[in-house]
């Protein structure tokens, strides 16, 4: 008994230790990491488009190019988008605080109190204006601009070269296992993920598309400026779940704060964007994606959690592929057994 418990133990230990250390091995190589393994999610994604291309006899270094031509488009468009409407806002920033300060006046005594509190524990007196340094403003702007352009280059690097030689990786990866049964099971692995993936992806976009044009519809009608940058954004953070969508209503609701002459006014947006998604979450996707793609809200939550804490925003976009891609393996690696019901 004893000698199991310990045996037990040891294993637990081990166990526990390398996840302590593997998650730190994540942090410490995020720069790195980040953009290899967002390359390798994608080309997974992009394996069956891959597969169509060969069979076509399309060079892989085509379709390589073509693939980051697209990407690199999409990210201009993006700016070109978001670039306008953000320097505009930015202009109007003390109108803007005045704007909020005019509609949560109601606010006044709470934050009036947090603010005593806060000197109260801190042992300074009010008084102390807020200023923003432009100097401290840009050194912080191209502190994270710098490595993200880093992040960006390697990403693009190792996704063209993962395509490139997507036939040569399935080929050694296979060739890695010695038995013939090994083989088989690690290429229905690969070729699962690969059309798992795939159909998560295409399913997703179609949603987001939906979304996005009803969000910059609904912009529109209600009078919102900028309709179509609200419409991309909302494409864009309902690829991440629970957290995109929550950010694009705090958006909505502070863009209605400034446009409309009153609080009720501003709620408009907002709750027309949890209707919208709320019956995309309960009956759209679960309609379209089905039973086979269907992955238990717990673990996309705390798979969301962990990859957020742990890689921030790109994180919580790898979330739910890796979590599919974890899923296929184990399902592949670690088969259910089979239980003989009684007849």
């Amino acid at each position: 008994m004893n000698e199991l418990l310990w045996t037990g133990a040891a294993r637990f230990s081990t166990i526990g230790m390398f996840i302590l250390l593997l998650g730190a091995f994540l942090e410490l190589a995020r720069t790195l990491l980040l953009p290899i393994v967002s390359a390798a999610v994608i080309s997974l994604m992009l394996g069956p488009l891959a597969s169509y291309a060969t069979a076509r006899r399309i060079p892989a270094w085509v379709f390589a190019t073509a693939v980051l031509l697209l990407l690199i488009g999409a990210l201009n468009i993006t700016i070109v988008l978001m670039s306008a409407p953000i320097v505009e806002w930015v202009g109007k920033t003390p109108d803007i605080a005045a704007s909020f300060g005019e509609k949560l006046h109601f606010l006044d005594r709470f934050l009036g109190a947090l603010r005593d509190l806060q000197d109260a524990v801190s042992g300074q007196g009010g008084g102390n204006d807020l200023r923003i340094e432009l100097s401290s403003f840009v050194q912080t702007l191209i502190s994270l601009l710098t490595p993200a352009i880093g992040e960006l280059v390697v990403f693009s690097a190792a996704l063209f070269f993962f395509l490139l030689g997507r036939n040569d990786i399935r080929r050694h990866l296979v060739l890695f296992f010695e038995s013939r049964q090994a083989r088989i099971a690690a290429l229905r692995t690969l070729n699962e993920a690969e059309r798992e993936l795939t159909d998560y992806v295409v399913t997703v976009s179609t949603i987001n598309i939906a979304i996005g044009l009803l969000t910059a519809l609904g912009a529109y009608l209600i009078g919102l400026p900028s309709p179509v940058t609200w419409g991309a954004l909302a494409f864009g953070l309902n690829y991440i779940p629970y957290i995109g969508p929550a950010i694009m209503i705090v958006i909505l609701f502070m863009v209605g704060l400034v446009v409309f002459p009153s609080l009720g006014h501003a709620t408009i947006a907002p709750i027309l964007f949890v209707a919208m998604t709320t019956g995309e979450g309960h009956f759209v996707t679960p309609s379209l994606i089905g039973k086979r793609l269907t992955l238990s809200p717990l673990l996309v939550f705390l798979a969301l959690a962990f990859w957020t804490w742990l890689w921030g925003p790109i994180g919580a976009f790898l979330a739910t592929p890796l979590l599919i891609v974890g899923t296929v393996v184990v399902k592949h690696t670690l088969p259910a057994d089979e239980i003989d019901l009684p007849s």
